[in-house]
C-alpha cells in the first residue's frame, strides 16, 4: 500500500516526537477530502523531518494510531508477530500463575499498537477491534496469532459495528460454554460469544482480589449494577455474610446464579435482584437498610424506563444515595471506567457528595488499571479506570 504523507502543525511536532500515539486529524496541515480505513502515513514536520508511520482508522476519539517511529517500517505479518512475542514476554508472571487463567494479553497502544486489545481467557483469546482500519489487517495479524503455542483457539468482536455479533469464532478450536477460567482462585463462567460482554470485566482484578482479601470478612454486601456478580462471588469467597447483587437486567439473576454455583455458593442464599439501581437504593433508605460494603461500577451510560444516567453528570448523586445506605465505619468501592473523568475530577465529585451528606471519610486505597492493561506513557488518557476505595468514619 502506497504511504499518505501527512505534515503535523508545528505546535505538535513535539507532542509527537515525546511519543504521542493517537493520530488526530486536527494536528495535521494537510487532512485530505477522502482517505480509505487502513491507509498507511508517513507522519512528518512541516520542515520535512520523520515523525512516525500511523495508519487511519476512525475511533470515537482519534483518527488511527501511530505504530511505529522507524522509517521503514510497516504493518506487516512480522511486525504483529514481534509485538505479540514482545507483549506475551510481558506478562509472563500471569502466565506463570496458576490461580489466574484470565487477562489483557494486549492492551492497545500500551503494547504498540493502538485500536485492537486482545484478552486470554485459558487459552483462548478474544481480539476486539475498534476500527475498520485496523481491521483491514486482520488477516496478517491473525495468522502471526497462530503461531503462538498456547492458543487454542481465537474469538473477535468488531466493537466498529454498531450490532453486537453473537458468534465471531475465527478459528482454532471452540471451546463448550461456558468456559471456565480462573481469577485469584476465584471460578468465572465467561462466553466468548455472547455479545459484547463475556461475563467478567478483567480489569477489575485487582480490586475484586482485595475485597476477598480484606474487606468481606463478616460484612453485608451491596453490589449495585452487579452485572454477573463478579464482585459479589470475590465478596463471598473473602467471608461475606450476605450479598446483594442489584442490575436492572433481566438476565443477570441468570448470570449470577450461574457465577455463584460453580464457586459453589447456593444462589438461593443470596438476593439477586432486577431492580433499577436508583429505585432499589430509594426503597432501601425507606426501609431503613444498611450494608456494610457498598460496590458502585457503573456503566458511563445507561438508560432504562424511569431514569438515564450518565456518570458525567450524575456521579455525585448516585454517591449520595449509596452513602445514605452504608453502615457507620462501612465502605464504599466507588469505580467508574469513564475515561473522560481524571482521577482527581473523580477524587471531587466523591469529596462534593460527602460534603452534603454530613459524613466523614478517608481514602483508603486507589486502584487504576492493572500491569497487564499497559498504558502507554505518552497517552495517560489510556489508563481510564478509577477506583477509590473509602472508609467512612461514622
Amino acid at each position: 500500500m502506497k504511504e499518505l504523507n501527512l505534515q503535523v502543525e508545528q505546535k505538535y511536532v513535539k507532542k509527537y516526537q515525546a511519543g504521542f500515539p493517537q493520530l488526530v486529524r486536527d494536528m495535521i496541515v494537510n487532512w485530505p477530502k477522502q482517505i480509505a480505513e487502513g491507509q498507511l502515513i508517513r507522519l512528518t514536520s512541516p520542515n520535512q523531518t520523520f515523525l512516525g508511520k500511523a495508519y487511519y482508522g476512525k475511533q470515537n476519539k482519534g483518527d488511527g494510531w501511530v505504530f511505529s517511529r522507524k522509517e521503514h517500517e510497516t504493518l506487516s505479518e512480522e511486525f504483529f508477530r514481534r509485538l505479540l512475542e514482545e507483549a506475551v514476554q510481558n506478562r509472563q508472571a500471569l502466565f506463570s500463575d496458576e490461580a489466574t487463567t484470565a487477562f489483557r494479553l494486549f492492551n492497545g497502544e500500551g503494547d504498540g499498537l493502538g485500536g485492537l486489545t486482545i484478552d486470554f481467557y485459558d487459552g483462548f483469546l478474544l481480539l476486539q477491534w475498534y476500527s475498520a482500519g485496523i481491521y483491514a489487517y486482520q488477516k496478517m495479524f491473525v495468522r502471526a496469532m497462530f503461531d503462538l503455542p498456547f492458543v487454542k483457539g481465537i474469538y473477535e468482536k468488531k466493537r466498529f459495528l454498531r450490532e453486537e455479533n453473537t458468534h465471531d469464532f475465527v478459528g482454532g478450536t471452540e471451546p463448550d460454554f461456558p468456559l471456565l477460567v480462573k481469577e485469584n482462585g476465584m471460578n468465572y463462567a465467561t462466553y466468548l460469544n455472547d455479545g459484547w460482554m463475556t461475563g467478567i470485566f478483567l480489569d477489575q482484578r485487582l480490586v475484586r482480589q482485595k475485597i476477598m482479601e480484606e474487606y468481606a470478612l463478616g460484612k453485608s454486601v451491596l453490589n449495585t449494577f452487579s452485572y454477573t456478580g463478579a464482585f459479589s462471588v470475590a465478596a463471598l469467597y473473602g467471608g461475606a455474610l450476605h450479598t446483594t447483587s442489584v442490575d436492572v437486567a433481566k438476565r443477570s439473576v441468570a448470570k449470577t446464579s450461574e457465577q455463584f454455583a460453580i464457586n459453589g455458593f447456593n444462589p438461593e442464599d443470596q438476593s439477586i435482584l432486577v431492580w433499577d439501581v436508583f429505585e432499589y437504593m430509594k426503597f432501601a433508605k425507606r426501609k431503613e437498610m444498611v450494608f456494610d460494603l457498598v460496590i458502585a461500577d457503573p456503566p458511563s451510560f445507561a438508560r432504562t424506563k424511569k431514569i438515564t444516567f450518565s456518570v458525567a453528570k450524575d456521579y455525585g448523586t448516585l454517591m449520595s444515595q449509596l452513602i445514605d445506605i452504608t453502615a457507620p465505619h462501612g465502605t464504599i468501592i466507588a469505580s467508574t471506567n469513564y475515561a473522560n473523568f481524571s482521577l482527581k475530577k473523580f477524587k471531587e465529585i466523591i469529596a462534593d457528595a460527602f460534603q452534603s451528606s454530613k459524613r466523614t471519610f478517608k481514602i483508603r486505597e486507589t486502584y487504576q488499571l492493572p500491569s497487564d492493561f499497559k498504558v502507554h506513557p505518552a497517552f495517560p488518557e489510556g489508563n481510564y479506570l478509577k477506583v477509590l476505595i473509602l472508609e467512612l468514619d461514622v
